[in-house]
């Protein structure tokens, strides 16, 4: 079965939001995850060195619908499918730019997400980031040259990503996704919602199968 392995990495961090800190702190991390036998490892983010690396970040990563009526970064779908307490989806964040969609106001006074909705397909926030690996792990799939040259490696990270802050990382759809293909249920388990909740998290919850709908839109 799929899976993804997750681990914690002692490393230098040096402070500072200038790009030359993080790819500092990016050396650093492969550099310690290599000791560890994990080779080569691909940072995903906008400060790889590496430009597919900078392609498959969910600001830059795009995605298309079925009919290719509409295109747009993982990250602008994901922000605007978010259902909030007080409002949402604010389905116009799909015509902004990802920073611009990530920054929008209402992102932050609407209250707590309670659920998603995806061109009306509803899903719900447990397991914690299975909404925004369905639409990166898609994503990637229509991305024919990038999904290519994802799996040529053995980890990834996200400088960018903090677990005390962030519930969602990119590196790990990534790493969804090239576990996907190595085990050959990628197709299976973008068949449907249904069949990806079972397979990439190995999860029979009736409450979370019963809030997803079964018709995929790509």
């Amino acid at each position: 079965m799929p899976g993804v392995k997750v681990l914690d990495v002692d490393f230098q961090w040096f402070p500072g939001m200038a790009s030359s800190q993080k790819r500092k702190s990016i050396k650093s991390l492969h550099h310690s995850t290599e000791a560890l036998g994990v080779s080569p490892i691909l940072e995903v983010s906008s400060k790889s060195e590496e430009e597919v690396g900078v392609l498959l970040s969910a600001f830059n990563l795009m995605i298309e619908t079925g009919n290719k009526k509409y295109r747009f970064s993982v990250e602008s779908a994901f922000q605007a499918s978010k259902v909030f307490e007080r409002g949402g989806p604010y389905v116009d964040l799909l015509n902004r730019s990802s920073i611009e969609a990530k920054r929008d106001i209402r992102i932050k006074e609407s209250g707590n997400v309670v659920g998603f909705n995806f061109f009306g397909r509803e899903f719900p926030i447990k397991p914690r980031t299975y909404f925004y690996d369905w639409i990166y792990v898609n994503a990637l799939k229509q991305n024919k040259e990038l999904a290519s040259a994802s799996v040529g490696y053995s980890g990834f990270s996200d400088i960018e990503f903090n677990p005390k802050k962030s519930i969602n990382c990119q590196a790990y759809s990534l790493a969804l996704y090239v576990s996907l293909i190595s085990t050959g249920m990628l197709d299976e388990a973008l068949s449907t919602p249904h069949n990806f909740l079972k397979i990439a998290y190995q999860s029979d919850s009736k409450e979370s199968l019963d809030a997803v709908q079964s018709n995929l839109l790509f």
